[in-house]
């Protein structure tokens, strides 16, 4: 049963939004506060940026982010592959041994 879509009322850099998701009341939270956070940072560090710009600018940063992490799960997801062939030819091998 898909879950039911809610509505969230949320304030970035200002104003006022309605998001619809099926998210938690506190990873709404916890993702709003974020993006306010780095809306923050970011006219703090170059001052003469309008709403739009830094929005932008914003997503570059949260997309490169993702990418990076992209890279680093299936980094780790090879690697455990690796770790679990070498363990079950491991395993093969201890059973063989024992075999004989």
């Amino acid at each position: 049963m898909a879950e039911q879509k809610r509505r969230f009322k949320v304030v970035i850099d200002g104003k006022s939004y309605i998001i619809i998701g099926d998210a938690t009341d506190a990873h709404i939270q916890a993702v709003t506060q974020l993006v306010n956070e780095q809306l923050k940072q970011i006219k703090s560090l170059v001052p003469n940026l309008d709403d739009e710009q830094a929005a932008i600018l914003l997503a570059i940063n949260t997309v490169s982010d993702q990418l990076k992490q992209q890279a680093t799960i299936e980094q780790l997801e090879k690697e455990n592959k690796q770790l679990k062939q070498q363990s079950s030819a491991s395993d093969d091998s201890d059973e063989k041994q024992r075999g004989n």
